[in-house]
């Protein structure tokens, strides 16, 4: 039971109800990798999606390798993709609401559990991360030193999938109900952004 109750704290320090990491909330203030590390751990929006990812591949993996990967790797990769794009001046339509979006659809895998083949994993989280990282660029599209601020999110994002990854792991032999409030939390978030949003 003590295992347990870490476990929820754990989680609930990783899923803040923060203010969204997006254009203008941080003000503009962008520059150097130690900026970028930080950045998506600011907004719940970022945090709760990049450890979610996380989470369901150790939960719907059938084995350790290289299941655990495939979802991660793509997230990250796209993300750096979106940030490039948004860097580039590409206008992308409904980027907070596909942001929201995919807090409810990354919710609701981690609730289900349910195992896609790799290349629709890829796919499902590689079309989100594309927004999320677009949002990010949008917000650098006028700074100096971007090159270094998009290798600290890479990186923070790379730690919050393994943080979800080991999260996972630890529950898929624990109590059914333990990943399902972490879905759920995930979720709601979704849902509450996405009201917001339209």
């Amino acid at each position: 039971m003590r295992n347990s109750s870490k476990t929820l704290t754990l989680l609930a320090m990783l899923l803040p109800l923060a203010a969204g990491a997006h254009t203008g909330a941080d003000g503009g203030m962008h520059h150097g990798f130690a900026t970028g590390f930080l950045h998506p751990l600011a907004g719940a929006d970022h945090l709760a999606a990049m450890v979610a990812v996380g989470l369901w591949s150790a939960l719907a993996a059938r084995r350790a390798w290289p299941d655990l990967l495939w979802a991660p790797l793509a997230f990250a990769g796209m993300l750096l993709v979106g940030a490039l794009m948004g860097l580039a001046g590409v206008q992308l339509p409904a980027v907070e609401p596909m942001i929201a979006a995919s807090l409810l659809v990354l919710g609701l895998l981690v609730v289900t559990r349910v195992h896609l083949l790799a290349v629709v994993a890829m796919a499902v989280v590689g079309v989100f991360a594309v927004f999320h990282g677009v949002a990010h660029g949008y917000e650098l599209a006028s700074e100096d030193g971007a090159a270094l601020t998009l290798a600290g999110m890479v990186c923070a994002t790379v730690l919050l999938h393994a943080a979800g990854i080991a999260m996972g792991w630890a529950l898929r032999h624990a109590n059914a109900w333990l990943p399902r409030v972490a879905g759920a939390a995930v979720l709601g978030l979704g849902a509450t952004l996405l009201a917001q949003a339209i």
